[in-house]
């Protein structure tokens, strides 16, 4: 059997279904003599005749039966199939992929998702936690969430929040026993608690001050693989802690934690929420991407 395009037998069970060539003609908006093209390469494809023609009339043979009865319900699934991919695109509904940092979830995304969700019930949202830069199409994911700088060039994004600071803090009982460092290079002296990516690398603290950069990889004796956890050390006295402020907010408030070498943290970029350029949105994709562009970050921020 030679190769034939599918859409030729939706022609031909239009034909049948309106009795003939012109009716099915005027129904689709193209020519008969078009109709009657496809069906000739139709027929020649399968090597078999599907129509009787007459002058007056068109009716299926025996074998266009047999072929329609299989091929009506066939149609009817495709139908709704697209039928439901059309839902998606005009109706906010599905499910949406985010893949981003634990600090982006706990912080902006996690609160913001909340309202999104009673906004619009009939949108699943997926959470991600990943450090890693990975290629979200390829993983599939909708959209991901990180720093500017990190953004490939065929993708949107979008601002998420103000700009992020990193904290260097440590308990009272810390500082009491082992002093204040006054400038990065102080930090030699103290036990530092490190973090690890989970590519293995550990994360090194920059500072900067009046023109002047420094990065310094730590030392210390407590290495983890999180936020969480190096709030917990610090709080502990434990040492010298590197996180960003969001998380270290309520305990620098009520007194757990002092921040230290606060003139040598730089601000950095905010985190942008990002998805490709390239692809269809759904309706969901875009209600979300509304949605986070006006929304409120200074007023959900999250401890």
């Amino acid at each position: 059997m030679d190769q034939f395009r599918l859409d030729s037998l939706d022609v031909f069970a239009a034909i049948v279904r309106c009795g003939g060539f012109r009716a099915a003609a005027l129904e689709r908006g193209v020519s008969s003599s078009a109709l009657s093209q496809t069906i000739n390469a139709l027929e020649e494809a399968l090597g078999i005749r599907l129509l009787n023609r007459t002058t007056r009339s068109v009716s299926p043979t025996e074998a266009g039966q047999r072929l329609l009865q299989r091929l009506g319900p066939a149609l009817t699934d495709i139908r709704l199939a697209v039928d439901d991919l059309n839902q998606l695109k005009e109706n906010p509904s599905g499910t949406l992929r985010i893949n981003a940092p634990g600090p982006a979830i706990d912080h902006l995304l996690c609160p913001a998702m909340f309202t999104f969700m009673d906004t619009y019930p009939d949108i699943k949202v997926e959470l991600i936690s990943d450090a890693a830069v990975i290629d979200i199409v390829e993983q599939g994911f909708d959209a991901g969430v990180r720093f500017g700088k990190q953004l490939a060039q065929d993708m949107i994004a979008v601002p998420l929040g103000p700009s992020l600071r990193y904290a260097i803090v440590a308990s009272p009982d810390y500082i009491a026993k082992h002093g204040l460092p006054l400038t990065p290079n102080d930090l030699a002296g103290h036990n530092c608690i490190r973090r690890r990516f989970p590519g293995g690398t550990l994360v090194s603290w920059k500072f900067e001050k009046g023109g002047d950069a420094l990065e310094v990889l730590p030392e210390g004796r407590l290495t983890v693989s999180s936020a969480h956890n190096e709030l917990q050390a610090a709080v502990a006295g434990c040492g010298l802690a590197h996180i960003f402020e969001d998380y270290a907010t309520p305990d620098l408030t009520n007194g757990r934690l002092t921040e230290v070498l606060k003139d040598w943290t730089p601000l950095l970029p905010s985190w942008y929420l990002y998805y490709p350029s390239k692809r269809h949105s759904s309706a969901a994709m875009r209600e979300l991407v509304s949605f986070l562009r006006s929304y409120d970050w200074k007023l959900s921020r999250m401890p």
